[in-house]
C-alpha cells in the first residue's frame, strides 16, 4: 500500500464540529472524521461506513445508508470518536455497477442477487486502509457501531479489541424493507 495523507483539517457540521484527515490508496480517498476529544479517548467510539453516494448524498430510501451516518455523526459528535467513510462505493463495485444493480433489483433480484449478476461478489470491499487508519491514529481499542459482522470480524483480524459492540439500527420503510431482510438472511447483519 502506497498511501499518501493529508494534514488535519476542521470541519464544522450540522452534526458537530470535527477533525479531519484524508487518505489516499491508489484511486480511492477516504476520510476520518474525528470528535474533537479524540485524541484524549482512550477506547474510541468507531463506525466504519461504506461510501454510498445514493444514500448519502442523495437520500435514497432503497438503503439504510444515510440514517446510519448521520445517527453514527450525531452519536460521536456527543461520545467522541471516529467515523471512517470508506470510499468503496456499493460495496466497490463502484456507482456505475450500482445503478446497474439498482436496474436489477428494480427487475426482482435482490441485492446479492443482482451483485452476482453482474461478475462480482456480494461484497467486494477491501478494509486494508482500515488498519492503515487504526495504525496512523494509534487506535488499539474500539466500541465499534456497527450491525456487519464481516466488519466485526476483520477489525479483530488486525489486532484492535471491540470492547463493546453499539448496534446501527435505523427505520425500515417500504422501500428499504427487502434490502435490509437480504443483508440479515444472507449477510448476517444484525438487524
Amino acid at each position: 500500500m502506497n498511501i499518501i495523507q493529508s494534514n488535519i483539517a476542521n470541519l464544522p457540521t450540522k452534526h458537530g464540529k470535527f477533525n479531519i484527515k484524508a487518505y489516499k490508496d491508489g484511486n480511492q480517498e477516504h476520510l476520518a472524521i474525528m470528535s474533537e476529544n479524540f485524541e484524549a479517548l482512550d477506547t474510541p467510539y468507531v463506525r466504519i461506513h461504506s461510501e454510498c453516494l445514493t444514500g448519502d448524498a442523495l437520500g435514497s430510501l432503497k438503503c439504510d445508508c444515510q440514517n446510519q451516518l448521520n445517527l453514527s455523526l450525531d452519536f460521536i459528535a456527543k461520545e467522541g470518536g471516529l467515523v471512517i467513510y470508506h470510499r468503496q462505493e456499493g460495496r466497490n463495485i463502484g456507482l456505475l455497477n450500482k445503478v446497474n444493480a439498482y436496474c436489477l433489483q428494480d427487475q426482482g433480484r435482490n441485492t446479492i442477487e443482482a451483485n452476482v449478476e453482474l461478475g462480482f461478489k456480494e461484497d467486494e470491499r477491501d478494509y486494508r486502509i482500515v488498519k492503515y487508519i487504526f495504525d496512523d491514529l494509534n487506535i488499539k481499542e474500539v466500541k465499534l457501531i456497527t450491525n456487519n459482522p464481516n466488519k466485526i470480524d476483520y477489525v479483530k483480524s488486525i489486532g484492535v479489541k471491540i470492547t463493546q459492540r453499539i448496534p446501527a439500527i435505523t427505520k425500515i420503510n417500504k422501500y428499504n424493507e427487502h434490502y435490509l431482510n437480504t443483508k440479515k438472511a444472507h449477510m448476517g447483519h444484525m438487524l
